[in-house]
């Protein structure tokens, strides 16, 4: 069997296992794309796989830069990778997808346990990138505020940059209890 023909069995094979699942994407006859885990988990990861011409007698390119997979760090990236690469090392010669993304289903917990998402610095960054443009513009006829500055601005203010209602309450009930807030005639 050539590899061609050993390729065309496989994508026949992977077809047929994941029809209709959502985890996996051919994206060409050559080049796959599987989620491990739900979207809304936050250990998911997604698979790139593309064969060379020669696979499966050479090792597939297993990629994670999926936009996907943004939040997870280099470290946690390069364990997987590297835990991979073993997979396709034991089965090198035969047909691997199914048992590469079967095993990766099973490891994710062991894969990801060191993941920490750093989902928070992408949101932070990706609300300022908007919001930027608008408040750059208007700040810039005034003056010019520090980072610092902006930050605690915004902390003590509402989305209208109004200061909440009642925000200095707890100073007007420290002023009663100092001075005893009746008249003693």
């Amino acid at each position: 069997m050539t590899a061609n023909e050993d390729q065309e069995m496989e994508l026949e094979a992977l077809r047929s296992i994941y029809e209709g699942d959502e985890c996996f994407k051919e994206i060409s006859p050559v080049s796959f794309q599987f989620r491990v885990g739900d979207l809304e988990d936050t250990k998911a990861f997604i698979l790139d796989i593309s064969w060379p011409d020669r696979y499966p007698e050479t090792a597939p390119q297993i990629s994670l830069d999926a936009f996907f997979n943004n939040r997870i760090s280099a470290e946690t990236k390069q364990l997987i990778l590297s835990k991979l690469e073993q997979q396709v090392e034991a089965n090198l010669g035969s047909a691997m997808m199914y048992t590469l993304f079967e095993w990766a289903k099973e490891n994710q917990e062991e894969l990801m346990e060191n993941h920490r998402p750093v989902v928070n610095a992408v949101t932070l960054t990706s609300n300022t990138e908007v919001t930027t443009p608008s408040a750059a513009k208007k700040r810039e006829k005034k003056e010019q505020l520090t980072k610092a500055q902006k930050r605690r601005m915004i902390n003590r203010t509402d989305h209208k940059g109004e200061l909440p209602r009642g925000w200095n309450w707890v100073d007007v009930i420290k002023q009663l209890s100092k001075t005893g807030g009746k008249d003693d005639d």
